[in-house]
């Protein structure tokens, strides 16, 4: 994917994400006062490089949620090389970014599989396939079980995901 059409998608999010700051309802502004879960779809991600041994990236991931803005969770997907693998992490979450209650931002951290053979060089700390990851995100909740979340992988690229509260 080109830079030009990366540009494109990701304004494309900001103005979907945007629809919902007007008008929003008071159900997005309502603090979440019990644990939650969210499930976790990634379509797909942009890459800051162009290889040719890119591929497609899928994932679906678990996320627990407390109150107080600490979150754990697990992902399966399928890497940039096509290799299948899975992320487990701990993290925190910020609420009511920018004075938006409906922005918020995630940093997790933890333990990524299935980086292997010649691609074991492009996670940090990887050992027969297991690495250390740190993902850093930015969200925006268009209701109170929906959201969009644009997540960096290191110096890779983007991963877009589409979270739904339950």
């Amino acid at each position: 994917m080109n830079v030009r059409t990366a540009a494109s998608i990701s304004v494309a999010l900001i103005c979907l994400a945007s629809r919902g700051a007007f008008g929003q309802s008071a159900e997005v502004q309502d603090p979440f006062s019990k644990p939650w879960w969210e499930a976790v779809v990634g379509p797909f991600a942009i890459h800051f490089s162009n290889e040719d041994e890119h591929t497609h990236v899928y994932l679906l991931g678990l996320e627990r949620n407390q109150p107080d803005g600490w979150i754990w969770g697990f992902s399966a997907f399928q890497n940039s090389f096509g290799q299948p693998s899975a992320y487990a992490y701990y993290g925190y979450r910020w609420e009511g970014l920018f004075g938006n209650p409906a922005i918020y931002a995630k940093l997790s951290g933890g333990i990524i599989y299935g980086y292997k053979d010649e691609y074991k060089d492009k996670v940090p700390f990887n050992h027969n396939g297991f690495g250390l990851g740190i993902i850093p995100a930015i969200g925006y909740r268009l209701t109170r079980a929906d959201a969009v979340q644009v997540g960096a992988l290191g110096t890779a690229g983007l991963i877009f995901t589409y979270n739904r509260r339950f």
